[in-house]
């Protein structure tokens, strides 16, 4: 799987994370009455928006994402594509995230009320790393892929030939 698209699949299913909390915190306040709850959550949500979409703003990558590119093992030939167990594999902290705070939503609506913030600016502030990571791939004539590994372990990337680009003045 490229790496460009297991970033855009993060941010996705963050988003979507995201949405189903604050629905489930929504239904909860509305049927305990709770328009604290409501006020409270309405704030967080936008603070953490705010600093989501601060943290996305510029057009680089983070200096996470530019020692993982620097770090990755270089491989004549394209890895299988699996890309389905390597998305279980890096995002099942989401999903995890999302099946407890969602399955607290109506014991604890504030917990997912908080988890809803955490989604929302985790998927704000990753949202241009996908196109930073591809220009870098279109400036250095490589592709960038997820080595398969164990879930518990940090990313591993390969970096095979890719097209480079040339700009023409």
């Amino acid at each position: 799987m490229r790496y460009t698209d297991l970033l855009r699949t993060t941010v996705l299913i963050n988003a979507a994370s995201a949405s189903a909390l604050a629905s489930a915190t929504l239904a909860a306040a509305l049927s305990q009455g709770d328009a604290t709850l409501l006020y409270v959550s309405a704030g967080w949500w936008a603070l953490a928006g705010g600093v989501g979409t601060w943290l996305g703003y510029g057009d680089g990558p983070t200096r996470a994402i530019e020692r993982l590119l620097a770090d990755a093992r270089a491989a004549t030939s394209m890895p299988a594509l699996e890309s389905g167990s390597i998305i279980v594999n890096r995002l099942w902290p989401v999903a995890l995230l999302t099946l407890i705070a969602g399955g607290l939503s109506f014991v604890l609506p504030q917990t997912t009320s908080v988890a809803t913030g955490y989604a929302l600016l985790v998927a704000l502030g990753w949202r241009r790393q996908a196109a930073a990571v591809q220009a870098i791939e279109e400036r250095d004539g490589a592709q960038f892929h997820v080595e398969r590994g164990s879930p518990l372990k940090p990313t591993q990337l390969i970096r095979t030939a890719g097209l480079r680009r040339f700009e023409t003045s």
